[in-house]
């Protein structure tokens, strides 16, 4: 019976979904897009950090690989977006696994420096390697084509990645209800006692980084088709640690978790915006010297709080929620 019910929802969600451009001003088209770009970023990254537990601090590094491929994969090779989307997932996967191998034995903190090398290293590629990626200036993306057709605004894209989210959240609820998934969870628990029980703990932390690091690759190929431009400002550090407080506030190991994350954090600096902004014109300052660091700022204290207070994230207290409107609606 619950499962029908979520079903249900889940449908009419995705119906809403598709009726929301005729709904909204375009700017919020722009937010919907980059949001749905978010969730499937962070389905990535909770794969590995929330099920399989290993932390990541250079997630937007991936990200960034995956929108350098498809710009390099149409500007040189002249691939269609079916064909550069899977191979910007690829190229991030080979290079997530090449910064994991070696950190396939650790965990912790030695785990987390070794995906922040990964971080400043890509990042100090994008910069650098100016015959490749034209550095700071940026490299220009056409839109996507479908049969000649042209995803050339908001609309249009928004609705490309609508359907991605959808494959590849369902992609990625079916994995963790698979024997792999089942394999990730051991491997997040009780790594020895897994190895012990014949769980082969290097083979799945493999594929966790291969995995999560598509997912990310994914992201960044459908970033840079939205966009229509790919620069290293877009990958920065902060953006590996907007993904590491959504996987947390969302709730770790959970797909609905990882959704409500993404979704509370690409909200959250709107909210900021609008709120400084409201602040700043009523005592008549300049809002923009805070605004940064107080986005910052709100990341760090969400993380912690959500860690003191909820560890489970938005996705529990969804739960709670959900039990007490049933209970109330069989009392009445």
């Amino acid at each position: 019976m619950a499962g029908n019910r979520n079903i249900l929802w889940a449908i009419l969600l995705i119906l809403a979904l598709i009726a929301l451009p005729a709904l909204v001003p375009r700017y919020w088209i722009y937010f919907a897009g980059i949001l749905g770009i978010n969730i499937i970023a962070v389905h990535g990254l909770n794969i590995m950090t929330g099920y399989t537990g290993l932390l990541s601090l250079g997630h937007a590094a991936f990200v960034g690989v995956g929108a350098y491929t498809v710009a390099l994969a149409q500007s040189k090779l002249g691939l269609p977006f079916y064909l550069a989307i899977p191979l910007a997932g690829v190229a991030a996967a080979i290079m997530g696994v090449g910064f994991g191998l070696p950190s396939l034995r650790i965990r912790g903190l030695y785990l987390v420096i070794a995906t922040l090398a990964a971080q400043f290293i890509l990042n100090f590629v994008f910069v650098h390697w100016q015959k490749v990626t034209n550095g700071d200036a940026g490299l220009t993306v056409q839109p996507a084509t479908i049969f000649g057709y042209p995803l050339n605004n908001e609309t249009r894209a928004y609705y490309l990645i609508l359907v991605c989210d959808v494959a590849f959240t369902l992609f990625a609820l079916n994995v963790i209800r698979s024997r792999v998934g089942r394999a990730f969870v051991a491997v997040r628990e009780r790594d020895r006692t897994a190895e012990v029980l014949g769980v082969r703990i290097v083979w799945y932390k493999f594929v966790a980084f291969a995995l999560g690091s598509f997912y990310a690759g994914v992201a960044g190929g459908l970033l840079a088709y939205f966009n229509q431009f790919v620069n290293p400002e877009q990958f920065g550090l902060l953006l590996s640690v907007f993904f590491l407080s959504a996987v947390i506030v969302g709730g770790m190991g959970s797909i609905l978790g990882a959704i409500l994350g993404a979704v509370f954090m690409t909200l959250l600096p709107e909210f900021l915006r609008g709120g400084a902004l409201a602040v700043g014109s009523s005592f008549g300052f300049d809002i923009s010297l805070i605004l940064v660091p107080l986005r910052e700022t709100v990341f760090g204290l969400l993380i912690v709080g959500f860690l003191i207070l909820e560890p489970r994230g938005l996705a529990q207290l969804w739960k709670r929620a959900q039990q007490k409107f049933l209970t109330i609606s069989t009392v009445k």
